[in-house]
């Protein structure tokens, strides 16, 4: 443990001892209902079990008006307290400290998950950007009634026996609603001036303590809200150094709820430097005298360690990478760095399953967020010879669980490397932690003994002579080119052209990106950073459209940047020399763009199953997983991989 001397020393935060300094954030996992259930005990008992320090619940409602989306916890009800009760005392008994985030979204309602749009509350009438919402400007009787339900809540969690409390101020929500003037235009005690503005916390702050004396208390704040009408870095630096004595710890994020731009620092993805809000808490720090935390994309605990030892911070938000290796404290703990599953920061199935009202989960690890489906891997009592067929993340996953259950697994792939698509994946602009998943994957399969042939062409023969009793196949997929007029006679690439590079784009492009994916995105950046004039042409209603939103409003934004023309709403219809024609997929009339050298295509994919119909069923168990069965991300393949081999 000598490399990590400051991530795994003690740090008092009030009255509270916190073994190390890694923290599983706040973060909403949608796996519970109203209050802690068995899937999310569960889940943050193997972050507890796998070392994390500190546990900050997901947010928690303080009152019936902050109906932010579904799945929300509640505490204001003590029958509540038993559920609590549980999840603590499970996170406790393995060393963990809990911490309970208190939450009321103002303005900043997610999802209209009654069905019917809710009144969103905030300080002044206010809209909101990003949703669409015009608020309605609060009484200050319902400001009261607000104000009483944090101590409500938090009585009943410290009875429930949870050791400390996170006020919910960052990212655009109703403390920071009420802080930033302007979103704050009340000429009452709760406005007015930068006193009226701070009244609402600080009145928070007084009836927590009133209600729970003795635990620890902290708020989180965004340093800077990272857009123009945002509160900005030395306005809450301000607030850090008047609210300090008041507090005992500080923890630090970036962004807003309330831009399409900002919130992308809710949830940082790939393409962002790691460790980037450090600035940020360092600053805050030394201003406010009292313990920080900061998260955004620590990713790795040498990151961690750096950014304590250099006084940038006192703690490390890493949620993401425990939601992806809930087992990484203990591993860095032990020195053991290179059995650690790397976060890659895709959003694909952590936020982005958020987003769609479902429970977490990790691309890499589907294991996540499902622990009481997935819970200890079974060994086989029948262990079997298992041929995988094709090295992509699908095929490893299998290969990979199949030998660790105790099988003989036999993993081969055409190619002279493993993984699949996602090596083309890495080879896009800010994608390159993409090629993370195959690093995991790979050594995952090779420590569980899988015997990996490359540049193998496997045939209904070499099945044969293998003598396999489960074949899993997982060939996956091949650029989709349709058989439209004069495709053949212009200079027409698929994206995988662009990327192996055995075509080279010209001055003039025109992308045709039917998925609506980070492909089409991908390849408009790669070209327009090159040199060339790019027109993304995207049969969707947006660009990216099929992403994550942060992932998504990232990417859009790099290309734009890059001076990428977006156009939507069009089918790819034909080709006459330096000619490309679109069809309105709204209105059909047809859309011509002209003096194009090169045109780009990036409509999707088309299954590779060469074997499943060609192999001789003797006796043999067989298997289809991934695109190969049909085309859709490396999330169905991961997963489709884990369930195929627990069941063999």
């Amino acid at each position: 443990m000598p490399q990590f001397l400051h991530l795994f020393s003690e740090i008092r935060i009030g009255n509270c001892v916190i073994p190390n300094r890694i923290v599983s954030t706040g973060h909403h996992t949608y796996l519970s209902d109203s209050v802690p259930d068995d899937r999310l005990v569960a889940y943050h008992e193997a972050r507890a079990r796998g070392g994390a320090g500190l546990i900050v619940t997901e947010i928690i409602a303080t009152h019936e008006t902050a109906g932010f989306s579904s799945h929300l916890l509640q505490a204001g009800d003590r029958e509540a307290i038993p559920a609590y009760r549980r999840l603590a005392d499970t996170c406790r008994r393995h060393g963990s400290k809990m911490f309970a985030q208190l939450f009321h979204p103002g303005r900043e309602i997610l999802s209209a998950h009654s069905g019917m749009l809710p009144v969103a509350w905030a300080p002044s009438a206010v809209p909101n950007e990003r949703f669409h919402i015009m608020p309605k400007p609060m009484p200050v009787a319902l400001i009261e009634e607000i104000i009483a339900g944090h101590g409500v809540a938090a009585a009943n969690l410290a009875e429930a026996g949870l050791d400390g409390f996170e006020i919910v101020a960052s990212h655009g929500y109703l403390p920071a609603q009420f802080l930033n003037p302007r979103t704050n235009h009340r000429q009452d005690e709760y406005g007015g001036d930068v006193q009226g503005r701070r009244r609402f916390l600080r009145e928070i702050i007084r009836e927590i303590r009133k209600s729970a004396p003795g635990l620890a208390l902290g708020m989180r704040i965004s340093g800077s809200e990272m857009v123009d009408d945002g509160l900005q870095l030395e306005e809450m630096v301000a607030l850090c150094r008047a609210l300090s004595a008041e507090l005992d710890y500080i923890s630090v994020v970036a962004g807003t709820s309330a831009s399409l731009g900002a919130s992308v620092h809710i949830v940082p993805p790939m393409g962002m430097p790691g460790a980037y809000v450090a600035s940020q808490s360092e600053t805050i720090r030394k201003a406010a005298g009292i313990p920080v935390m900061v998260a955004g994309r620590i990713n790795q605990p040498q990151v961690a360690e750096q950014v304590i030892a250099q006084g940038r911070a006192d703690l490390c938000g890493m949620t993401r990478a425990m939601i992806c290796d809930a087992g990484m404290a203990n591993k860095a703990r032990k020195g053991a760095l290179d059995t650690i599953r790397s976060c890659i920061g895709c959003n694909q199935s952590c936020i982005g399953r958020a987003h769609q009202g479902l429970g977490i989960s990790c691309i890499q690890h589907p294991e996540s967020g499902r622990e009481t489906e997935f819970g200890e891997l079974p060994g086989t009592g029948s262990p079997k010879r298992v041929l995988v067929v094709g090295g992509g993340p699908g095929g490893l996953k299998a290969a990979a669980i199949a030998a660790a259950r105790g099988h003989d697994v036999l993993l081969h792939e055409q190619e002279d490397c493993l993984g699949g698509q996602a090596r083309l994946a890495m080879k896009l602009p800010g994608r390159e932690d993409f090629g993370g998943i195959i690093d995991n994957l790979e050594r995952e399969a090779r420590q569980a003994g899988v015997n990996v042939v490359l540049q193998s062409r496997v045939t209904p023969e070499t099945i044969r002579d293998v003598r396999a009793d489960s074949v899993i196949l997982a060939t996956g997929a091949r650029p989709f080119v349709p058989d439209i007029e004069g495709l053949h006679s212009a200079h027409a690439v698929t994206a995988w052209d662009v990327l192996t590079g055995s075509a080279r784009a010209g001055a003039t492009v025109v992308i045709a990106d039917w998925r609506s994916d980070w492909i089409g995105l991908g390849i408009a950046e790669k070209l327009a950073a090159a040199g060339s004039v790019v027109e993304l042409v995207t049969n969707s209603s947006m660009a990216g459209e099929a992403l994550q939103a942060y992932t998504r409003n990232h990417f859009v934004r790099r290309i734009k940047k890059l001076g990428v023309r977006i156009s939507t709403h069009a089918r790819l219809y034909g080709i006459d020399g330096s000619t490309v024609f679109f069809q309105d997929t709204l209105t059909d009339d047809p859309v011509v763009i002209e003096g194009i050298e090169t045109v780009v295509l990036s409509l999707g994919h088309v299954s590779v199953d060469p074997l499943s119909e060609r192999i001789e069923n003797r006796g043999m168990a067989i298997y289809s997983i991934g695109d190969c069965v049909t085309p859709r991300t490396a999330e169905e393949a991961v997963y489709e991989g884990l369930t195929t081999a627990w069941s063999i």
